[in-house]
């Protein structure tokens, strides 16, 4: 009997009661340049119609799904993120949010540039809501999403943000390397390895909607993590939707924690994995 390899890669999804979007992110995921990776949903307790969703990917998919899904008592993404980085089965992480789609060789381009020591640090670029709600899995499968010349026919701004869906490697290595844009630990396009963020604790789950992910990032930082730009390089597109869940109080409770985690060069959160 063949021994299966272990999986090179856990992508992390994080997903809250946006099904529509789910499924369409997911199928991108169907469709990436190398399959030996596995996918995690980090369900921050949606009801059943995302739980159906995943359901009928998972018995469709030839991927390795799990479903990682805790109650509904507000915005505790943090908290399932953690749950997520100990159910996986690999040594390397991609997190990414359930309303990016990614582009083919999303995966395999997160694999080709990690690092021993370092993080990789990418964006996204951001549809307008009526591109967005006319997404199709047709659509993803013909990779048009990603065409620049497609999404302008379709009404996208033409802004210089567009060069985010370069599909030329010398163009994004440049663009990587004079970008005024910081590279930090974005939840929604970041990678890195297993025990460098298991070696800070995990997120911060004192931590809602605002900054928790950077504040991850700032200990893995003084930790002696190095951040790699690769917004131009590891590419997904955002899907449009409000945010209900943003509020001024967790901002700034976020903030206090983010400025002292900057004052102490804390490396370390009592207040993650391990309690």
């Amino acid at each position: 009997m063949l021994m299966q390899s272990p999986v090179q890669a856990s992508v992390i999804i994080s997903t809250y009661n946006q099904p529509k979007w789910l499924e369409l992110v997911l199928y991108s995921y169907e469709l990436q340049t190398v399959s030996n990776f596995e996918l995690i949903i980090a369900d921050d307790g949606s009801d059943n119609s995302t739980k159906t969703v995943i359901d009928a990917f998972k018995t469709a998919s030839k991927l390795s799904v799990i479903h990682v899904w805790q109650e509904d008592e507000g915005f505790q993404k943090t908290k399932i993120l953690n749950k997520a980085i100990m159910a996986s089965n690999s040594d390397y992480l991609i997190f990414t949010d359930g309303d990016c789609i990614a582009r083919a060789d999303f995966v395999e381009t997160h694999l080709k540039l990690k690092r021993p020591n370092c993080a990789l640090s990418g964006g996204y670029f951001k549809l307008t809501e009526r591109i967005s709600q006319s997404i199709t899995k047709e659509i993803i499968e013909n990779q048009k999403c990603f065409d620049k010349q497609w999404l302008l026919a379709k009404g996208q701004p033409k802004t210089f943000k567009l060069n985010k869906l370069t599909r030329s490697k010398i163009k994004a290595k440049l663009l990587n390397a004079f970008t005024p844009t910081k590279a930090t630990f974005d939840g929604m396009n970041v990678s890195c390895y297993k025990k460098d963020i298991i070696e800070v604790n995990g997120f911060d789950e004192r931590m809602q909607y605002g900054g928790e992910d950077r504040e991850v990032g700032e200990r893995m930082m003084n930790n002696g993590i190095k951040f790699l730009q690769v917004r131009y390089s590891t590419i997904c597109v955002h899907l449009h939707h409000e945010r209900p869940y943003k509020n001024v109080q967790s901002e700034r409770n976020n903030k206090k924690i983010r400025q002292e985690t900057k004052r102490s060069k804390s490396t370390y959160t009592e207040f993650g994995i391990n309690k």
